[in-house]
């Protein structure tokens, strides 16, 4: 399904917007960023697919392949670290903290007695129990009922301490903001609710490292600002929405009324985003969440990641978990002239909906999607749950890595 948004602009980046992330502000994350261990040296690779692209009937296809971010296996591993950091700079302003001191551990005698507490469906949990490991605080962890163990093991390795709740992501938010007020601890948690804003912002902003480098990787270091957008579409994964909101401001406010096309795209059943865009206002998933698309299974939308994408997001779209399983299994078995791709459930999301626009020629009008489309994805994930990923593609993630290996080794 798909529903253009009607009050999608053409304009200059808002100045208000401006003042909360900025290109700025991200460039100074991604310099932080470049202190933490936690992370693989360098930017992520931005591999081009041109038999994908010519089998969708579009000019380009260029994936993002945040996969091999970290160990950590996702984009979260960004946005987690950047947001633990500024916490600690305010709540710590006398002490002569700095970034870099912070993520090589420096303080941690001094942070001892700190914990940090965050719901999660996987991934953000993860990527802040191992910033926190790295710093030297003390990290809590709310799963909800439909987290794997898989998921759950894969957070405990990094020293957090895990609370299981009843309920789906948006109760286990409830139940982490119940935690920090009983016990005084600090929610590091990647969506907004009311009173609750400045944490999800600096995660938004730790997600701009990804759009700053492929702006870089396209343009070049010294681009001029007056180019032309080396892209039409961008097409971005849903959740509460704060990977788009990271990724759509920094392209906003670099192309302005230049920017391309983006298009937001969700699990069926989990689909707060289109809901918020009929609605134009922040709204709730009218499905039951649950979704093999386990990262994007969320049912509230961050009302300050909606600030940025009510405006600026062209089109919002549904997909099915078939569709997601179709598109994982497609990178996965690369061609000739395509690298294999190990993408996990929710990493396959914008291709999925991309994959859906192509082969249905009223949505490929309506966005604008034809033979001189020029398309970024980003494969926010690779295998984090190696068995339910070996399951859905019948084929372990170790195979693809392998075939991907050799494939490039060519």
């Amino acid at each position: 399904m798909l529903y253009v948004n009607p009050r999608a602009a053409r304009a200059p980046y808002p100045a208000d917007l401006q003042d909360i992330m900025s290109i700025a502000r991200a460039q100074e994350s991604r310099e932080w960023l470049a202190h933490w261990d936690g992370l693989t040296r360098g930017s992520t690779p931005l591999r081009a697919l041109p038999d994908l692209a010519a089998s969708l009937g579009v000019c380009s296809v260029l994936v993002k392949d945040e996969a091999l971010r970290s160990a950590l296996g996702s984009f979260k591993a960004l946005g987690a670290p950047i947001a633990l950091v500024r916490l600690l700079l305010r709540e710590c302003e006398t002490l002569g903290f700095t970034a870099r001191t912070l993520l090589r551990g420096e303080h941690r005698d001094a942070l001892a007695g700190v914990t940090v507490i965050s719901a999660t469906d996987g991934n953000h949990g993860r990527a802040l129990a191992a910033a926190a490991q790295s710093i030297g605080c003390r990290c809590v962890i709310v799963l909800h009922a439909q987290v794997s163990d898989e998921r759950e093991q894969a957070i405990a390795a990094y020293g957090a301490e895990i609370v299981r709740v009843e309920g789906n992501y948006d109760a286990s938010v409830d139940a982490a903001a119940a935690l920090a007020a009983r016990h005084g601890w600090h929610v590091v948690s990647d969506t907004s609710y009311e009173g609750y804003e400045a944490i999800p912002r600096d995660v938004m902003q730790g997600y701009g490292t990804v759009a700053a480098e492929v702006d870089e990787a396209l343009c070049g270091a010294d681009a001029r600002t007056d180019a032309a957008c080396p892209l039409t579409h961008v097409f971005l994964q849903g959740g509460v929405g704060g990977l788009a909101a990271g990724i759509v401001s920094y392209l906003w406010e670099r192309w302005g009324v230049w920017r391309p096309t983006f298009v937001v795209v969700e699990p069926m059943q989990a689909d707060c985003l289109y809901q918020s865009a009929i609605a134009g206002k922040a709204a709730s998933a009218s499905g039951s969440v649950d979704s093999v698309m386990a990262g994007l299974a969320c049912g509230e939308t961050s009302p300050l990641a909606w600030r940025f994408l009510q405006s600026s997001v062209d089109a919002f779209m549904t997909v099915t978990d078939t569709e997601a399983v179709e598109a994982m299994r497609r990178l996965a078995r690369g061609s000739d002239n395509d690298v294999p791709f190990a993408a996990g459930e929710s990493g396959v999301a914008g291709l999925a909906g991309l994959m859906q626009a192509a082969a249905t020629p009223a949505l490929a009008t309506a966005i604008g999607l034809n033979e001189g489309s020029r398309v970024l994805l980003i494969n926010t994930e690779g295998a984090t749950a190696p068995r339910v990923y070996a399951d859905l593609v019948g084929e372990p993630a170790m195979s693809v890595t392998r075939r991907q290996q050799a494939w490039l080794a060519r």
